[in-house]
């Protein structure tokens, strides 16, 4: 048996491929055999650590979330002006750069999955639940400083991150008249907005 430190590098390897997989094809053709490709191993090494490709599709939308989470981490623990956390937090989720659209991708796929699937409707919910809760307590820093307008922190949260969510699917698309730069203003208008006066 491998050794632990191993083990969850291989684990990890094959998630990261995954995530890859998912990205380019979607989640309708991915097979197995593509991630072990990708990760540079044999179907037999993914199931070992997946007994199928659901198992290794939930673990990489978890994975996908988890990285997130940890790309963003110096945003909202640095001790910055809560306004201008919250701008960094918008610019990095406009969907550009390799590995921020790879994540976007991901993420359609799984939200197009969860019409269909109660459990990954479930880690949208723990997903969201998480996001919220950090851009909220980032508002809330906000108003408690004088910096943002009063209200509910919550709701504020959830305007910006829908907003985020809905501008990068568009620009996703190809929309003509959703681009990366305009996503960015709009989003930046949001939270100039929610500046106090």
């Amino acid at each position: 048996m491998p050794r632990p430190s191993v083990e969850a590098e291989r684990k990890e390897q094959i998630l990261r491929a995954a995530c890859e997989v998912i990205a380019e094809v979607g989640l309708r053709s991915l097979r197995v055999s593509d991630v072990a490709r990708r990760a540079g191993t044999s179907n037999g090494t993914v199931h070992y650590y997946f007994a199928n490709k659901r198992d290794v599709v939930h673990a990489a939308f978890e994975y996908n979330f988890q990285r997130s989470i940890e790309r963003r981490k110096p945003i909202f623990e640095a001790e910055d002006d809560p306004r201008d956390r919250l701008m960094a937090f918008v610019r990095s989720y406009l969907p550009e750069g390799e590995e921020t659209v790879r994540a976007w991708r991901v993420w359609m796929e799984l939200w197009s999955e969860a019409f269909r699937e109660p459990e990954l409707q479930e880690l949208n919910e723990r997903v969201y639940g998480e996001w919220r809760r950090i851009v909220a307590g980032v508002i809330r820093d906000g108003q408690t400083q004088g910096l943002l307008r009063a209200g509910d922190a919550v709701d504020y949260a959830n305007r910006l991150i829908g907003m985020i969510d809905g501008l990068a699917i568009q620009v996703l698309v190809g929309s003509k008249n959703m681009t990366v730069e305009r996503m960015s203003a709009v989003c930046q208008a949001f939270l100039l907005d929610l500046r106090k006066v």
